[in-house]
């Protein structure tokens, strides 16, 4: 079975590629959303296996909706994404509770499922 994935990023072209890009690897992409408050709305509706999530957001940053989702009690896998490197964020990404970090140039199937293996940490 295919596992479910949502996307959350503020960009429409990066979305439609990341869907397009996951979608042709076999993962089923069940939803968008382009701020955190309304990812963490769509989490909770559609309950992803993984949850595709930008670390800079108009409303909230990614740490925060990690955050907030790790309240709940089955929370997805959430991998961090951004434009910037994981250096750039220094230990946050490891402290945030995040299962990892894909930088967006270096977003493909296979660096996701590295991450989602434990490969990427």
């Amino acid at each position: 079975m295919a596992r479910k994935v949502l996307i959350v990023d503020d960009h429409p072209d990066f979305r439609a590629r990341a869907r397009a890009l996951l979608s042709a690897a076999g993962y089923e992409v069940v939803g968008e959303a382009s701020d955190g408050m309304s990812g963490v709305r769509v989490v909770r509706d559609l309950a992803p296996d993984v949850l595709l999530l930008d670390v800079q957001l108009p409303d909230v940053t990614g740490f925060e909706v990690v955050r907030i989702l790790h309240a709940d009690p089955d929370p997805p896998a959430i991998v961090l994404i951004s434009s910037r490197d994981a250096a750039d964020y220094g230990t946050r990404v490891r402290r945030s509770g995040a299962l990892g970090f894909i930088s967006k140039a270096e977003l493909s199937a296979r660096t996701l499922q590295a991450v989602l293996e434990g490969a990427g940490r």
